[in-house]
């Protein structure tokens, strides 16, 4: 069972909207503190590519 750890950014308590990561061999490991069996598995240099267009000004950002 994979080591989660919250997001800095999530804020503080134990809420359940939080980010949680961890590591699973050569994946990192991404799941919403509310939906803990849905998990995103990424190489690190996908990870890092989701995360520089999630937070670049220019990205298209869609209401869900």
């Amino acid at each position: 069972m994979p080591d989660w750890q919250k997001s800095t950014f999530s804020g503080g308590g134990d809420g359940n909207e939080c980010i949680e990561v961890a590591r699973d061999k050569s994946d990192l490991l991404l799941r919403e503190s509310d939906a803990p069996d849905d998990i995103l598995a990424l190489t690190p240099e996908a990870l890092s590519a989701l995360i520089s267009h999630a937070t670049h000004s220019d990205a298209t950002r869609k209401a869900v």
